[in-house]
């Protein structure tokens, strides 16, 4: 360079000397630039891969905040430079040079966004959310530029049209199908006016995705309701404990801290006699991104759903739904509507039914008279549970200890699974913070390695509310086999120390359905990355599935024991359980309905204009909402459909799944061996697990069963009428 520099300067001496110093001096700055860039690429821990046992494991103890963002800026410019190679491959395309290196590509990335997503999810910042709110563009951008190469489409486009004529072998078909029909549906066929407008979209909507999802976090961290010792009757010991912490650790010695997460809210309202402490405490929680101030969202709902009905009118859809639900089970808004609307009527009939029961019991034991509100409902159903069952649910909880029941799920995963969860040695593995805890899972017969199971148990500031299942690293055998890094995340209560965990039923079925989730991680057996992925209304079946388990006899009898005595769950108990298991039925279904319909109905709805808490009401009244129940997500936080778009237009999945789901369990229940029966838990791994994506979800689940899975199960499951002898989904 410096030669260049002087020749080119030569016919004006003066001129070239006087700017040598200064193009010098650039130059041996971007070369100090590079050579720190290239000592921050080789250092990065983010970018390094991953070392150590099992495979190797995310480096969560080397996670330093200030590696973040020239890490993934590093991985997505890597990426797109193994993108760029095989777009432009002189070579005729075939499934080897195309299909095969996109799935060997972006192994550096796949790493930056495990540790991303820990950041997001698990241990937020007011720091990290900066730099997510600076990277959601960004990352948008980078996607848009692979889902619109055209070059890279082409060479896709003729694998998928010669498998069309001369197929190739089922997963490599399976995965050409679906790389195909990925880049169809992002616009990868567009005019380049109409590609650059989809881009444009993609990326204002990233930044709105991250957005909502930290205006909820902030309202979650901001309302936190604290109580003095003379208003907690009713509140069961553990509870108090934990709120006693949990106030504690936020700086206020002496008071009681009831959180804004759902853990807590609920068991607030389920046991504390003070009304209008529920009261407060249910609206903090209701009122996430909905309370007119910075951490408001309804401008964002009506601007995200303008740009969605945008982006995809220029594919020619009307509506989002349409577009989305096209390669779900589904396949079309009208059949998830068909079937929500199918169990609608009987959940708010028996929601009706449900509230004059609490209506008797508040005129006969309330001190003033009052009106059931959504506050209330909890309260009261306790009640009528303990009335009409002799069942109280703090009794139930003595008996639900977290420690037991993660034995219990390891049980069911031996039996069912035939895997064995050994605990790692401390510190062999690095976690990201010390509450989360590591399993090795293994073949029980042969001893052979198949993954690890992190979890990550409690609610904590930064940590987002709900459960939730991720892979770190997901089953191959492309390239050498890989095995799974799989994790739950739960919002428990963490209790003060010395204290059990002690959780509800619900929250134990809960715990189940994650678990469901990483079983069918851990159970992968496919060979391309692709075929990991997943099929909305059809995923959480599997996780669904698994909560049946809970209320198993043998699971029963073996780890559902007393905290303090030991002893198993007594048979009394068990069977008022077993007669309340469609108690309340009505609430629950009625609550998760609502936010599934509402859902559809805003993607279905003109957006222009549209106000949010005017379109739920207007809506809901139009659904003869019953008034004492609120959606289980109302529409300012809802975080499924709204920080991305993963359950947009997907959240009535759910109910899909759990159609599935009760016909599935029939299986087992007619079986000779019932819910541990070998020949049906076979079928069950080979067909509705292992297979991931790799064949269609609704020739999968005939494989298992022998046919299309009906309603009927579901109805008989919560109570409700069965529609009629021939009804199917």
């Amino acid at each position: 360079m410096q030669k260049k520099i002087i020749t080119a300067g030569s016919l004006m001496a003066v001129l070239a000397l006087t700017n040598c110093t200064s193009v010098q001096t650039q130059e041996q700055s971007q070369q100090t630039q590079a050579a720190v860039e290239q000592k921050q690429e080789e250092t990065n821990p983010l970018l390094k891969e991953w070392t150590g046992p099992y495979g190797g494991v995310p480096a969560f103890d080397k996670m330093n905040l200030a590696d973040l963002k020239p890490a993934m800026e590093k991985a997505m410019a890597l990426n797109l430079a193994e993108i760029e190679a095989i777009a432009n491959n002189p070579q005729p395309a075939t499934f080897e040079n195309t299909i095969e290196e996109m799935e060997r590509a972006g192994e550096e990335l796949g790493r930056v966004f495990t540790y991303y997503g820990i950041w997001s999810s698990n241990v937020s910042t007011p720091e990290f959310r900066k730099i997510q709110a600076e990277m959601a563009p960004k990352i948008s951008e980078f996607n848009s530029k692979i889902s619109q190469n055209e070059k890279l489409f082409q060479r896709i486009k003729t694998v998928y049209d010669n498998a069309q004529k001369n197929p190739l072998p089922a997963d490599q078909q399976r995965v050409v199908q679906l790389v195909y029909e990925g880049f169809a549906m992002e616009g990868a066929d567009l005019s380049p006016e109409k590609k650059e407008r989809y881009a444009a979209i993609n990326k204002e909507l990233s930044s709105l995705y991250t957005k909502f999802s930290n205006n909820v976090l902030a309202d979650e961290e901001k309302y936190i309701v604290y109580i003095t010792k003379d208003q907690l009757s009713g509140l069961p010991e553990s509870f108090v404990k934990a709120a006693a912490k949990a106030a504690a650790d936020n700086g206020q010695e002496g008071k009681y801290a009831i959180t804004n997460t759902r853990s807590s809210m609920d068991q607030f309202l389920t046991y504390s006699d003070e009304r209008a402490l529920r009261e407060k405490v249910w609206k903090n929680y209701y009122s996430r991104g909905d309370n007119g101030d910075a951490n408001d969202n309804n401008a964002n709902i009506t601007r995200i759903l303008q740009l969605r009905r945008e982006r995809v009118q220029l594919m020619g859809y009307d509506n989002f739904a349409e577009w989305r639900l096209q390669n779900r089970m589904a396949k079309t808004p009208q059949a998830a509507m068909d079937l929500m609307l199918a169990v609608w009527p009987a959940a708010t009939a028996r929601a009706k039914e449900e509230v004059a029961d609490m209506q008797a019991i508040a005129n006969k034991t309330s001190k003033t008279k009052i009106t059931i509100e959504p506050w209330d409902y909890r309260y009261y159903a306790e009640k009528v549970r303990q009335a009409k069952y002799d069942l109280n649910s703090d009794e139930v909880k003595q008996y639900l200890e977290l420690g037991n029941l993660t034995q219990a799920i390891f049980y069911t995963a031996g039996e069912l699974f035939n895997f064995n969860f050994t605990p790692v040695p401390e510190g062999s593995v690095p976690v990201f913070h010390e509450d989360v805890k590591v399993w090795e899972v293994t073949d029980k017969t042969t001893g052979e390695h198949i993954g690890l199971w992190y979890l990550d148990p409690f609610a904590r500031q930064g940590k987002r509310s709900g459960a939730w299942a991720t892979t770190y690293r997901a089953h191959t055998t492309f390239d050498g086999k890989k095995t799974v890094l799989s994790s739950n995340n739960s919002n428990f209560v963490k209790p003060a120390p010395g204290e059990p965990v002690l959780v509800s039923w619900d929250d134990a079925e809960t715990f189940f359905h994650e678990f469901g989730h990483a079983l069918h991680f851990l159970a992968s057996n496919v060979k391309y990355p692709t075929l990991n992925s997943g099929v909305r209304d059809y995923t959480e079946f599997q996780s669904q599935l698994l909560e049946r388990w809970l209320s198993t006899d043998r699971v029963i009898n073996q780890f559902l024991k007393h905290y303090k005595t030991g002893e198993p769950m007594p048979k009394e108990l068990v069977a008022k359980i077993e007669k309340a298991a469609t108690f309340n039925q009505g609430f629950a279904t009625t609550e998760f309905l609502a936010s599934a319909l509402m859902d559809m109905h805003l993607h279905l709805a003109d957006p222009a204009n549209l106000d949010p808490d005017k379109f739920e009401r207007e809506t809901l009244t139009k659904l003869n909402m019953p008034k004492e129940i609120v959606m289980r997500h109302r529409t300012p936080h809802f975080t499924h459909v709204f920080s991305g778009e993963g359950y947009a237009t997907g959240y009535y999945g759910y109910l899909w799944a759990d159609v599935l789901t009760s016909d599935a369990s029939e299986a087992f229940a007619e079986a000779p061996g019932g819910f541990y029966d070998k020949q049906v838990a076979d079928k069950l791994v080979k067909y509705l697990f292992a297979p991931r994506n790799a064949m269609d979800p609704a020739e999968a689940y005939r494989l298992f069963r022998g046919r299309d899975a009906k309603i009927d199960a579901l109805m008989r499951d919560r109570g409700f009428p069965v529609p009629g002898p021939q009804s199917k989904k």
